[in-house]
């Protein structure tokens, strides 16, 4: 119970999404990975990760894993990563899993957005399968911090 609670949490009171000019660009992520991490914190993401498959995998670049609380919230995840690179001029090659938003995949064909149900990602555990990938370091305002503002006050 207090596991859900944490997540609950996690996506009620997520970390501002404001990108400065003194923040770098991650190495090798192009701008269409940075408007799905993006499109991804406005709805409220959990726990965002970029793996980068390049030296171990042949047909994509990278990963990007994030989670909501609920079926929901998945959805509006993958639609507002799907609505962004859309109007930005990028098409996904394929959408899956959307009615049952447990496990969303939004392929884009050099990078592949996983939109995970928080007990489906544990399941699944991509972060585990591809270990061997590198992970790549986020800027702060993609993370989410476990202790929210709701722990702060009491």
């Amino acid at each position: 119970m207090k596991q859900d609670s944490t997540v609950k949490e996690q996506s009620l009171n997520p970390q501002p999404s404001v990108r400065t000019k003194a923040q770098p660009v991650p190495e090798g992520l192009d701008e269409r990975v940075l408007a799905t991490l993006h499109a991804a914190s406005e709805k409220k993401a959990i726990e965002p990760v970029v793996l980068d498959l390049r030296e171990i995998s042949s047909f994509t670049d990278y990963f990007v894993i994030v989670s909501g609380a609920n079926e929901r919230q998945v959805q509006a995840i993958s639609d507002a990563v799907y609505e962004s690179l859309k109007k930005a001029g990028h098409a996904a090659a394929r959408v899956e899993g959307y009615k049952t938003a447990e496990w969303i995949l939004l392929d884009y064909g050099d990078f592949v957005v996983h939109v995970f149900e928080q007990k489906a990602r544990k399941f699944y555990d991509l972060e585990r399968l591809w270990r061997e990938s590198k992970r790549v370091e986020l800027p702060p305002e993609f993370s989410t911090d476990s202790a929210s503002s709701l722990r702060r006050e009491s």
